[in-house]
Parts: structure tokens; C-alpha cells; sequence
């Protein structure tokens, strides 16, 4: 259960962070000169937003199981 939480935190996150970020980015660097908003914010909500929250949320997977080593025998 903690790693589906961590997962979709994680994957949540991951979605805005990508989505704004190429958002910025498809308007900078894009040649499109007739509609680059629509094509910003479609690329970003359509393609790099899931691609980003994806990756993200198998992050998220692999962060939430790890657990704090046990404490070994004190000598």
C-alpha cells in the first residue's frame, strides 16, 4: 500500500512538473508560427505531461519500499 501511495504522489507530481516545463519549452523552441499555444499546450498536457507522470510514478514505486535498515546487534 505505501508503494501504490508513494507511486501515485510521485506520478501526480511528476504530471505538473513535466507539463508546465514543456509547455515553456515547446513555446521557446518550436517553429510553429501560426498556432504555437494550441501545439504548446497540447504537447504538454497530451504527450509530456503522461510521459513525465509515468516515469514518475514508477519513481515513486521503486522510492516507497525501501524501508530503514534494521537495527543491527549492538556489541
Amino acid at each position: 500500500m505505501r508503494r501504490l501511495v508513494f507511486g501515485l504522489l510521485f506520478g501526480i507530481g511528476g504530471y505538473l512538473v513535466s507539463a508546465v516545463a514543456s509547455y515553456f519549452l515547446v513555446l521557446h523552441f518550436s517553429s510553429n508560427v501560426h498556432d504555437r499555444n494550441v501545439e504548446a499546450a497540447m504537447t504538454s498536457v497530451f504527450f509530456y505531461g503522461p510521459a513525465g507522470g509515468i516515469f514518475a510514478f514508477v519513481v515513486g514505486i521503486i522510492r516507497g519500499g525501501r524501508l530503514p535498515p534494521a537495527p543491527g546487534p549492538e556489541q
